[in-house]
């Protein structure tokens, strides 16, 4: 897939801290429990960290009890790519920004209680946050 977004590799790790790029670019995982969005409730738009395309609003978070911040949907279909991924000797959903194809996290359909039933979970390192009313 071709993206807006084109950066060389050398380019990536020069703007992104090692955390972001082993996450962002090397679709790594932050450890459960550590990231600093997980508890961020109030209202306002999460980006891309590596873009800033817009990706989830707070409206969508919810408190899925597994370790890192869960969306039951995106801003828009098309701000998301959904990709399969086999690693791990398991069948998930792979969710990158459709504007730079940075990994985000995963998309699973156990998002029980939800209006769509899906569970996005993302890396806080993967996202950044900008509360309502805040200027950009």
């Amino acid at each position: 897939m071709t993206y807006t977004v084109d950066k060389s590799d050398d380019q990536w790790r020069e703007e992104l801290t090692p955390q972001q790029y082993a996450v962002l670019r090397a679709a790594g995982t932050e450890r459960a429990w550590t990231g600093e969005l997980l508890d961020e409730s109030r209202a306002g738009l999460y980006t891309c960290a590596a873009c800033g395309a817009e990706l989830f609003k707070s409206g969508t978070k919810f408190d899925s009890h597994c370790g890192w911040p869960s969306f039951y949907e995106s801003i828009r279909p098309e701000s998301v790519e959904l990709i399969e991924d086999n690693s791990h000797g398991m069948v998930r959903t792979e969710v990158r920004c459709a504007s730079c194809g940075s990994h985000l996290g995963h998309v699973f359909p156990d998002g029980f209680g939800t209006p769509t039933g899906d569970r996005y979970c993302m890396n806080s390192v993967s996202l950044a946050f900008t509360p309502e009313g805040s200027p950009e």
